[in-house]
């Protein structure tokens, strides 16, 4: 008798309205035995299980899972070996583990880590992965502006580890997205005077979430304490008015 293990959803749940998970998304989180997502910090609910937590049912099996918010690979690493030792002992008993993610799987994702980690040990884990709305699309939407127009070239950087590249990045794209940008804020705000583009900027910390913050026209704003989940946007060309 060949022994079946379980399949890994990863699940897209959206930036923080719950209503932004896709309804397939929302079909598979309520029908699998097991619900895992990253752990809160202290005893906060981590983004995730705060969006999910309307979907899934008293009955489900709740598997929150740690990830530090370190550069250390090897901390890292260490980190994604126990997450997924921790989610195999339901795959291997046959149960299905969805993963509920922040913003979309595929997009600079901890799912992306968790999964590879997975497939390395174990070749034959079946996995599937639900879309969803990642960050620049909900704040597009928070602002009211769309993300791209016609030929317009977009570039999407995670700043906190590309910063260096700003620069040339502002001379190519017509649109610029700016991830990871709280503890670099400063040194971009320069560089988007420099450029002269901070009317064409936005900051949004936490979109569609209940506490959302928008930073409109960055030019006397040289520096604002943001949380993690902070992006930044610059028109560098805009678009013509719709």
């Amino acid at each position: 008798m060949v022994e079946t293990t379980g399949i890994l959803y990863g699940i897209s749940v959206g930036t923080g309205d719950p209503d932004l998970i896709t309804v397939k998304g929302v079909r598979i989180l309520q029908r699998v035995s097991v619900v895992a997502f990253p752990m809160g910090l202290g005893q906060q609910l981590g983004i995730a299980e705060q969006i999910i937590s309307p979907w899934i049912k008293a009955t489900q099996q709740k598997l929150p899972l740690f990830f530090p918010y370190v550069r250390d690979h090897e901390q890292l690493q260490q980190a994604w070996r126990e997450a997924a030792s921790q989610v195999w002992q339901y795959l291997q008993q046959g149960k299905n583990v969805a993963f509920a993610c922040e913003g979309d799987v595929s997009f600079y994702s901890t799912f992306t880590y968790l999964a590879q980690t997975l497939k390395k040990l174990h070749p034959q884990l079946k996995i599937e992965m639900i879309p969803g709305v990642c960050s620049p699309l909900a704040v597009a939407s928070v602002l009211k502006i769309p993300l791209t127009v016609s030929n317009q070239r977009l570039a999407v950087i995670p700043a906190l580890y590309h910063l260096e590249l700003l620069e040339s990045v502002l001379t190519t794209a017509d649109v610029v997205v700016l991830l990871k940008v709280s503890s670099v804020y400063s040194q971009v705000w320069q560089v988007l005077h420099n450029f002269r583009l901070l009317e064409q900027s936005w900051v949004v910390e936490r979109a569609t979430q209940p506490d959302q913050i928008i930073y409109a026209n960055l030019s006397d704003r040289p520096h604002l304490d943001l949380s993690y989940f902070s992006l930044l946007i610059v028109q560098v060309n805009p678009s013509a008015p719709l």
